[in-house]
């Protein structure tokens, strides 16, 4: 049966996944925004009833309304909104009361989380070798504001994480329409290993958010891209 999905937020990647939703087996049963959804009104009982899972790609304000009712009508939910960190405790502890499962990332695009993967292991393999240093360099388009952007700094987190203990110079490029670059690399005495991530275009946030969306179907918890693709799974 076709997952029934709720666009929480119909922006630029509310309709991206729009766009692909028939082509992963979904219905859009709604598409929700700003003109149908001030401080939550769109999101009725009797619209609810007919959702499986919403995806919010809304506001940060939004989210924070948008997410206790889906979780009152037993909703589950991918979120893809950024800027609501300093609430997710609070968030979580909504979750966990209702007992429905949510998908939190700041980057769908299963490339990515999968590079992160690559990424750790290649760092735990040259943590032995203090003749290689490292660097991390992003490119996005001119109109991004944050630099380095939060991909990269989740790449030198995951890092460290992995007991990375050399420097790690990290720089941003913005320039032209470059939808996201990332480039790793480990440089050392006669040579040097790169690992690089390519985005062309942002139909790939919306397929990493709809196989979220198909994953956490019937799940309960709070989970994140490494539970979806089972990266943590693969480690042990």
């Amino acid at each position: 049966m076709s997952l029934r999905i709720l666009i929480v937020g119909y922006g630029r990647m509310g309709k991206k996944i729009d766009a692909l939703s028939t082509r992963c087996d979904c219905t859009i049963v709604e598409r929700l925004d700003i003109h149908n959804n001030t401080s939550g009104v769109g999101m009725t009982a009797e619209l609810l009833q007919d959702v499986d899972v919403a995806i919010d790609f809304s506001t940060a304000a939004s989210t924070l309304v948008n997410l206790p009712r889906l979780a009152a009508a037993g909703v589950n939910v991918v979120i893809g909104t950024t800027g609501w960190n300093d609430q997710q405790v609070a968030m979580r502890q909504v979750v966990e009361n209702a007992g429905i499962g949510v998908v939190v990332a700041a980057n769908f695009s299963l490339g990515v989380n999968l590079f992160q993967g690559i990424v750790e292991r290649a760092s735990s393999l040259l943590r032995y070798h203090d003749d290689f240093d490292a660097w991390i360099h992003e490119s996005h388009h001119a109109a991004k504001v944050d630099a380095p952007s939060g991909t990269a700094l989740a790449l030198e987190a995951a890092m460290r994480a992995s007991d990375y203990t050399a420097a790690i110079d990290v720089a941003s490029t913005r320039v032209g329409s470059i939808p996201g670059t990332h480039t790793v690399g480990f440089d050392g005495s006669f040579e040097t290993i790169t690992l690089t991530h390519t985005t062309r275009n942002r139909s790939t946030f919306a397929r990493g958010a709809l196989e979220a969306a198909q994953w956490v179907k019937g799940r309960q918890g709070w989970f994140t891209m490494r539970d979806v693709l089972g990266l943590d799974e693969q480690k042990e």
